[in-house]
Protein backbone atom coordinates (compact mmCIF):
# COMPACT_ATOMS: atom_id res chain seq x y z
CA UNK A 1 0.00 0.00 0.00
CA UNK A 2 1.19 3.50 -0.86
CA UNK A 3 1.18 6.18 1.82
CA UNK A 4 0.65 9.92 1.42
CA UNK A 5 0.79 12.21 4.45
CA UNK A 6 -0.27 15.84 4.67
CA UNK A 7 1.46 17.59 7.55
CA UNK A 8 -0.49 20.74 8.30
CA UNK A 9 0.18 23.73 10.52
CA UNK A 10 -3.59 23.91 10.89
CA UNK A 11 -5.74 22.56 13.70
CA UNK A 12 -5.35 18.91 14.69
CA UNK A 13 -9.15 18.81 15.17
CA UNK A 14 -9.43 18.47 11.39
CA UNK A 15 -7.22 15.35 11.21
CA UNK A 16 -8.50 12.47 9.12
CA UNK A 17 -7.18 9.25 7.56
CA UNK A 18 -8.77 7.08 4.86
CA UNK A 19 -7.69 4.54 2.25
CA UNK A 20 -8.57 5.21 -1.38
CA UNK A 21 -7.89 3.49 -4.69
CA UNK A 22 -6.11 5.61 -7.28
CA UNK A 23 -4.54 4.46 -10.55
CA UNK A 24 -5.07 0.87 -9.46
CA UNK A 25 -3.16 1.40 -6.20
CA UNK A 26 -4.41 1.37 -2.61
CA UNK A 27 -3.29 4.66 -1.07
CA UNK A 28 -3.44 5.54 2.61
CA UNK A 29 -3.99 9.29 2.91
CA UNK A 30 -3.57 10.96 6.26
CA UNK A 31 -3.71 14.53 7.51
CA UNK A 32 -1.72 15.44 10.64
CA UNK A 33 -2.25 18.92 12.11
CA UNK A 34 0.26 20.60 14.40
CA UNK A 35 -1.95 23.44 15.74
CA UNK A 36 0.23 26.20 14.31
CA UNK A 37 3.52 24.72 15.53
CA UNK A 38 5.82 25.05 12.51
CA UNK A 39 8.80 23.46 14.25
CA UNK A 40 6.76 20.40 15.16
CA UNK A 41 5.68 20.15 11.54
CA UNK A 42 9.31 20.39 10.36
CA UNK A 43 10.27 17.58 12.74
CA UNK A 44 7.48 15.36 11.40
CA UNK A 45 8.63 15.94 7.83
CA UNK A 46 12.16 14.99 8.84
CA UNK A 47 11.04 11.87 10.72
CA UNK A 48 8.88 10.59 7.84
CA UNK A 49 11.18 11.52 4.96
CA UNK A 50 11.86 8.39 2.92
CA UNK A 51 9.27 6.41 4.92
CA UNK A 52 6.21 7.66 3.02
CA UNK A 53 5.59 7.95 -0.72
CA UNK A 54 4.54 11.61 -0.88
CA UNK A 55 4.07 14.61 1.38
CA UNK A 56 1.42 17.30 1.29
CA UNK A 57 2.12 20.69 2.83
CA UNK A 58 -1.09 21.65 4.64
CA UNK A 59 -2.32 24.87 6.18
CA UNK A 60 0.09 26.93 4.11
CA UNK A 61 1.76 27.16 0.70
CA UNK A 62 5.40 26.98 -0.31
CA UNK A 63 4.65 29.81 -2.69
CA UNK A 64 1.90 31.43 -4.74
CA UNK A 65 1.55 31.34 -8.51
CA UNK A 66 -0.15 34.31 -10.14
CA UNK A 67 -0.64 33.60 -13.82
CA UNK A 68 2.78 32.09 -14.60
CA UNK A 69 4.81 33.95 -11.97
CA UNK A 70 5.68 32.00 -8.82
CA UNK A 71 6.29 33.94 -5.60
CA UNK A 72 8.10 32.05 -2.83
CA UNK A 73 6.86 32.30 0.76
CA UNK A 74 10.19 32.49 2.55
CA UNK A 75 8.75 32.09 6.05
CA UNK A 76 7.41 28.65 5.07
CA UNK A 77 10.38 27.05 3.29
CA UNK A 78 11.97 25.94 6.59
CA UNK A 79 9.09 23.47 7.04
CA UNK A 80 10.59 21.08 4.50
CA UNK A 81 14.26 21.90 5.04
CA UNK A 82 15.10 18.33 6.06
CA UNK A 83 13.13 16.55 3.32
CA UNK A 84 15.54 14.96 0.84
CA UNK A 85 13.86 11.77 -0.41
CA UNK A 86 10.06 12.08 -0.47
CA UNK A 87 8.40 14.35 -3.08
CA UNK A 88 6.51 17.31 -1.58
CA UNK A 89 3.37 18.97 -2.96
CA UNK A 90 1.53 21.97 -1.52
CA UNK A 91 -1.52 21.64 -3.79
CA UNK A 92 -0.52 24.17 -6.44
CA UNK A 93 -0.61 21.46 -9.09
CA UNK A 94 -4.29 20.67 -8.51
CA UNK A 95 -5.13 24.35 -8.01
CA UNK A 96 -3.70 24.93 -11.49
CA UNK A 97 -5.36 21.93 -13.16
CA UNK A 98 -8.38 20.47 -11.36
CA UNK A 99 -9.64 23.73 -9.83
CA UNK A 100 -9.52 25.62 -13.10
CA UNK A 101 -12.47 23.51 -14.25
CA UNK A 102 -14.63 24.18 -11.17
CA UNK A 103 -16.57 27.08 -12.70
CA UNK A 104 -17.17 25.05 -15.85
CA UNK A 105 -18.48 22.15 -13.76
CA UNK A 106 -20.72 24.50 -11.77
CA UNK A 107 -22.20 25.86 -15.00
CA UNK A 108 -22.74 22.37 -16.41
CA UNK A 109 -24.56 21.18 -13.29
CA UNK A 110 -26.57 24.27 -12.32
CA UNK A 111 -26.76 26.39 -15.46
CA UNK A 112 -29.51 29.03 -15.29
CA UNK A 113 -29.77 28.75 -11.50
CA UNK A 114 -26.62 30.87 -11.29
CA UNK A 115 -28.16 34.32 -11.54
CA UNK A 116 -26.64 36.84 -11.30
CA UNK A 117 -23.30 35.47 -12.51
CA UNK A 118 -21.34 37.26 -9.79
CA UNK A 119 -18.45 35.50 -8.03
CA UNK A 120 -16.48 36.56 -4.97
CA UNK A 121 -13.09 34.84 -5.03
CA UNK A 122 -11.66 35.12 -1.53
CA UNK A 123 -8.04 35.27 -2.72
CA UNK A 124 -6.91 34.93 -6.32
CA UNK A 125 -3.21 34.87 -5.55
CA UNK A 126 -3.35 31.47 -3.86
CA UNK A 127 -5.97 29.99 -6.24
CA UNK A 128 -5.21 31.47 -9.64
CA UNK A 129 -6.55 28.45 -11.50
CA UNK A 130 -9.88 28.61 -9.66
CA UNK A 131 -10.28 32.37 -10.11
CA UNK A 132 -9.18 32.30 -13.76
CA UNK A 133 -11.75 29.59 -14.42
CA UNK A 134 -14.54 31.93 -13.32
CA UNK A 135 -13.18 34.68 -15.55
CA UNK A 136 -13.03 32.24 -18.48
CA UNK A 137 -16.68 31.30 -17.89
CA UNK A 138 -17.75 34.93 -18.12
CA UNK A 139 -18.49 35.66 -14.45
CA UNK A 140 -18.22 39.17 -13.05
CA UNK A 141 -15.64 38.71 -10.33
CA UNK A 142 -14.46 40.45 -7.21
CA UNK A 143 -11.14 39.34 -5.74
CA UNK A 144 -10.70 39.70 -1.97
CA UNK A 145 -6.93 39.37 -1.59
CA UNK A 146 -6.44 42.78 0.01
CA UNK A 147 -9.64 42.66 2.09
CA UNK A 148 -9.31 39.17 3.53
CA UNK A 149 -5.54 38.52 3.55
CA UNK A 150 -4.09 41.94 4.34
CA UNK A 151 -7.07 43.69 6.00
CA UNK A 152 -6.95 46.49 3.43
CA UNK A 153 -10.53 47.48 2.51
CA UNK A 154 -9.96 47.56 -1.25
CA UNK A 155 -11.66 44.99 -3.46
CA UNK A 156 -9.98 44.05 -6.75
CA UNK A 157 -12.18 43.77 -9.82
CA UNK A 158 -9.93 42.39 -12.57
CA UNK A 159 -7.14 39.88 -13.09
CA UNK A 160 -4.95 42.75 -14.24
CA UNK A 161 -5.40 44.40 -10.85
CA UNK A 162 -4.55 41.13 -9.08
CA UNK A 163 -1.36 40.70 -11.08
CA UNK A 164 -0.34 44.31 -10.49
CA UNK A 165 -1.00 43.96 -6.76
CA UNK A 166 0.98 40.71 -6.59
CA UNK A 167 3.97 42.21 -8.40
CA UNK A 168 4.10 45.05 -5.90
CA UNK A 169 3.23 43.31 -2.63
CA UNK A 170 4.27 39.66 -2.91
CA UNK A 171 8.03 40.30 -2.71
CA UNK A 172 7.26 41.91 0.68
CA UNK A 173 4.39 39.66 1.83
CA UNK A 174 6.45 36.59 0.98
CA UNK A 175 8.90 37.48 3.76
CA UNK A 176 6.51 38.21 6.62
CA UNK A 177 5.30 35.49 9.05
CA UNK A 178 2.69 33.36 7.35
CA UNK A 179 0.21 33.55 10.26
CA UNK A 180 -0.13 37.27 9.52
CA UNK A 181 -1.69 36.33 6.18
CA UNK A 182 -3.66 33.18 6.95
CA UNK A 183 -5.30 31.63 10.04
CA UNK A 184 -3.30 28.77 11.54
CA UNK A 185 -3.87 26.39 14.46
CA UNK A 186 -6.85 27.17 16.68
CA UNK A 187 -7.42 30.52 14.97
CA UNK A 188 -8.81 28.59 12.00
CA UNK A 189 -12.01 28.03 13.94
CA UNK A 190 -12.53 31.67 14.91
CA UNK A 191 -15.26 33.67 13.17
CA UNK A 192 -14.49 37.29 12.25
CA UNK A 193 -17.09 38.36 9.67
CA UNK A 194 -16.07 41.28 7.47
CA UNK A 195 -16.58 42.59 3.98
CA UNK A 196 -20.21 41.47 4.16
CA UNK A 197 -21.23 43.59 1.19
CA UNK A 198 -19.02 41.53 -1.13
CA UNK A 199 -20.53 38.24 0.08
CA UNK A 200 -24.05 39.59 -0.40
CA UNK A 201 -23.23 40.92 -3.88
CA UNK A 202 -22.07 37.49 -5.02
CA UNK A 203 -24.13 34.51 -6.06
CA UNK A 204 -21.02 32.30 -5.89
CA UNK A 205 -18.39 32.47 -3.14
CA UNK A 206 -15.20 30.66 -4.09
CA UNK A 207 -11.89 29.96 -2.41
CA UNK A 208 -10.22 28.51 0.65
CA UNK A 209 -12.72 27.14 3.15
CA UNK A 210 -10.96 28.70 6.15
CA UNK A 211 -11.25 32.16 4.60
CA UNK A 212 -14.92 31.65 3.73
CA UNK A 213 -16.01 30.30 7.13
CA UNK A 214 -13.92 32.87 9.02
CA UNK A 215 -15.19 35.98 7.22
CA UNK A 216 -18.66 35.10 5.86
CA UNK A 217 -21.75 36.72 7.39
CA UNK A 218 -24.14 34.63 9.46
CA UNK A 219 -26.65 34.44 6.61
CA UNK A 220 -25.97 33.66 2.95
CA UNK A 221 -29.38 32.61 1.65
CA UNK A 222 -29.40 30.86 -1.72
CA UNK A 223 -25.67 31.26 -2.30
CA UNK A 224 -23.36 28.72 -3.93
CA UNK A 225 -19.98 27.96 -2.35
CA UNK A 226 -17.01 26.55 -4.28
CA UNK A 227 -14.26 25.35 -1.97
CA UNK A 228 -12.51 22.29 -0.52
CA UNK A 229 -11.07 20.90 2.73
CA UNK A 230 -14.60 20.86 4.14
CA UNK A 231 -15.46 19.07 7.37
CA UNK A 232 -18.95 18.16 8.55
CA UNK A 233 -18.83 21.19 10.86
CA UNK A 234 -18.12 23.45 7.86
CA UNK A 235 -21.06 21.98 5.98
CA UNK A 236 -23.33 22.55 8.98
CA UNK A 237 -22.22 26.19 9.11
CA UNK A 238 -23.01 26.62 5.42
CA UNK A 239 -26.38 24.91 5.87
CA UNK A 240 -27.34 27.11 8.83
CA UNK A 241 -26.37 30.20 6.81
CA UNK A 242 -28.76 29.21 4.03
CA UNK A 243 -26.16 28.22 1.43
CA UNK A 244 -27.93 26.20 -1.27
CA UNK A 245 -25.08 24.29 -2.92
CA UNK A 246 -21.45 23.49 -2.11
CA UNK A 247 -19.12 22.40 -4.89
CA UNK A 248 -15.95 20.85 -3.47
CA UNK A 249 -13.06 20.98 -5.90
CA UNK A 250 -11.72 17.69 -4.51
CA UNK A 251 -13.84 14.57 -3.91
CA UNK A 252 -15.67 13.97 -0.64
CA UNK A 253 -14.12 10.93 1.08
CA UNK A 254 -15.70 9.45 4.19
CA UNK A 255 -17.64 12.62 4.99
CA UNK A 256 -15.09 15.30 4.13
CA UNK A 257 -13.10 16.75 1.26
CA UNK A 258 -9.35 16.83 1.68
CA UNK A 259 -7.13 19.72 0.65
CA UNK A 260 -5.53 19.98 -2.76
CA UNK A 261 -2.14 19.33 -1.14
CA UNK A 262 -3.37 16.00 0.24
CA UNK A 263 -4.96 14.87 -3.01
CA UNK A 264 -1.96 15.96 -5.07
CA UNK A 265 0.30 13.99 -2.73
CA UNK A 266 -2.03 11.00 -3.10
CA UNK A 267 -1.70 11.17 -6.88
CA UNK A 268 2.08 11.39 -6.63
CA UNK A 269 2.14 8.37 -4.33
CA UNK A 270 -0.15 6.33 -6.58
CA UNK A 271 1.85 7.19 -9.70
CA UNK A 272 5.12 6.18 -8.06
CA UNK A 273 6.81 9.53 -8.70
CA UNK A 274 10.15 9.89 -6.95
CA UNK A 275 11.41 13.13 -8.48
CA UNK A 276 11.00 16.31 -6.43
CA UNK A 277 8.30 18.82 -7.36
CA UNK A 278 9.66 22.25 -8.30
CA UNK A 279 6.86 24.76 -8.73
CA UNK A 280 9.30 27.53 -9.58
CA UNK A 281 10.40 25.54 -12.62
CA UNK A 282 7.57 23.07 -13.27
CA UNK A 283 8.51 21.98 -16.77
CA UNK A 284 5.85 19.46 -17.87
CA UNK A 285 4.67 18.74 -14.32
CA UNK A 286 1.26 20.43 -14.62
CA UNK A 287 0.55 18.61 -17.90
CA UNK A 288 1.52 15.29 -16.29
CA UNK A 289 -0.73 15.99 -13.32
CA UNK A 290 -3.62 16.94 -15.61
CA UNK A 291 -3.18 13.60 -17.39
CA UNK A 292 -3.45 11.77 -14.03
CA UNK A 293 -6.58 13.76 -13.12
CA UNK A 294 -8.13 12.88 -16.49
CA UNK A 295 -7.11 9.23 -16.18
CA UNK A 296 -8.98 8.70 -12.90
CA UNK A 297 -11.85 11.04 -13.77
CA UNK A 298 -11.33 13.28 -10.75
CA UNK A 299 -13.63 16.28 -10.84
CA UNK A 300 -15.36 18.71 -8.47
CA UNK A 301 -18.31 17.27 -6.55
CA UNK A 302 -21.63 19.05 -5.96
CA UNK A 303 -23.66 18.77 -2.76
CA UNK A 304 -27.09 20.30 -2.20
CA UNK A 305 -27.72 21.47 1.36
Amino acid sequence: MKRAVSISIGSSKRDKAVVVELLGEQVSIERIGTDGDMEKAAQLYAELDGKVDAFGVGGTDLGLMVDKHWYRLHSVKSLVRDVHQTPVADGLGLKTTLERGAARTLDRLLGDQINPRNALVMTATDRWGLSHGFVEQGYQCRFGDLVYSLDIPIILRSEKAVKRMAAVLMPIAGRIPFHWLYPTGESQGQRKPKGEEHFLWAKVIAGDCHYITRYMPDKLPGRFVVTNTTTQADMELFRSAGVKYVLTTTPVLDGRSFGTNMMEAALLAASGRKDPVDYSNPGSYFDELQALVDQIGMEPQLQEL
